[in-house]
């Protein structure tokens, strides 16, 4: 077995959609980036590359790459995906935080890890998401950005 961590964050700002988990959630700010910026699946791939060797997103998916100009984070998780399968792995279990001070997201978490499984491919009840407030401390308090943390278990096929 392998273990990985990955981190990521954005800035929230006006004129973008809300994705995190690959759910879009009502805001009055998105999370600004390259792609759609979803911190959330961001952080998973970066845990699942480096469970595997595999370095960081900004490795495989650069930001001076205009393929991946607003795409959605779930079609990297899914080419992230393949990368695992190809190295003969597969997912033993994903742990997540999302650090966010607005909007309130209890009631999306099950639909944020339903849809990480499904792109994973895996059991729902191997992906969890958890979220903590800021607290209204540092920029993540301020309702500047967000940040999520992810750990994961990979396995040998």
């Amino acid at each position: 077995m392998r273990i990985g961590y990955g981190y990521d964050v954005h800035p929230l700002g006006p004129g973008r959609k809300l994705v995190l988990g690959g759910i879009e959630i009502p805001h009055s700010k998105g999370l600004l980036g390259h792609t759609d910026s979803d911190v959330l699946v961001h952080a998973v791939c970066d845990a699942l590359l480096g469970a595997m060797g595999e370095g960081d997103l900004g490795r495989h998916y650069p930001s001076s790459d205009q393929r991946y100009k607003d795409i959605s984070s779930l079609k990297l998780l899914e080419d992230v995906a393949s990368k695992l399968k190809k190295k003969g792995y597969r997912v033993g279990n994903v742990d997540t935080i999302i650090v966010a001070q607005a909007p309130r997201l209890g009631r999306h978490l099950a639909a944020m890890g339903k849809k990480l499984a499904e792109t994973l491919g895996v059991e729902v009840d191997l992906v969890n998401v958890k979220v903590k407030s800021g607290e209204g401390l540092d920029a993540v308090g301020k309702e500047e950005g967000m940040i999520a943390h992810a750990v994961c278990v990979i396995e040998p096929i």
